[in-house]
């Protein structure tokens, strides 16, 4: 039986790549063109590769969720809720003003302003932020039940507080303010939580 001919491609590069683009440029602002330039191959490869634009942009939320995002998950484990919440604000901010990144967050602009075509990008995109604020939530969980958290706090609406908070950083990011900017802002919040933490 014949073998399929080999992908001539670094997988890892075009997805890097192609992460740059929509990250810049929103899941509906990233031209095939854009994405066809910036990883080196044409559409047909990249439909061949990737099964479309949709299927790309899917892999790369993958690949941003587990690099970019990483201050997530590394975030929860920090010995007390005082400092998770420090961890999670801080890498929003280092995050969205990277000197060789683009600014904001892909999860936050990726798909904001969609067509109805892109409408299950959006949602993927919206369930991935769903799925960060439970990840947060369940740590928040923990944490009111070790006494760090007070037994009137809503652990889920903390999460999305946080998350707000999180989610203003990356717009404020995209509209050109910088890291020294936001990380003040963070000291702010950290000084200003609406509980005992």
């Amino acid at each position: 039986m014949a073998r399929g001919r080999p992908r001539e491609f670094e997988a890892d590069h075009v997805l890097q790549a192609a992460l740059n683009v929509f990250w810049a440029k929103g899941y509906e602002g990233a031209t095939m063109a854009d994405l066809t330039e910036a990883t080196g191959l044409k559409p047909g490869s990249i439909y061949a590769a990737f099964g479309s634009k949709a299927g790309l942009f899917k892999q790369v939320a993958d690949r941003y969720v587990a690099t970019v995002f990483s201050y997530g998950p590394q975030g929860v484990e920090a010995d007390n809720v005082r400092e998770v919440i420090r961890r999670w604000l801080t890498g929003a901010a280092q995050s969205t003003t990277g000197e060789t990144t683009p600014a904001g967050c892909l999860l936050v602009q990726g798909a904001l302003a969609t067509s109805d075509a892109s409408r299950e990008v959006a949602l993927d995109l919206c369930d991935r932020r769903k799925a960060a604020q439970v990840m947060l939530a369940e740590r928040l969980t923990q944490a009111q039940q070790a006494g760090e958290l007070p037994s009137d706090v809503d652990p889920r609406v903390a999460a999305r507080y946080v998350s707000v908070l999180q989610e203003g950083i990356a717009v404020e990011a995209a509209s050109g303010a910088d890291r020294e900017t936001l990380l003040g802002l963070v000291d702010l919040a950290m000084r200003n939580l609406p509980w005992e933490a």
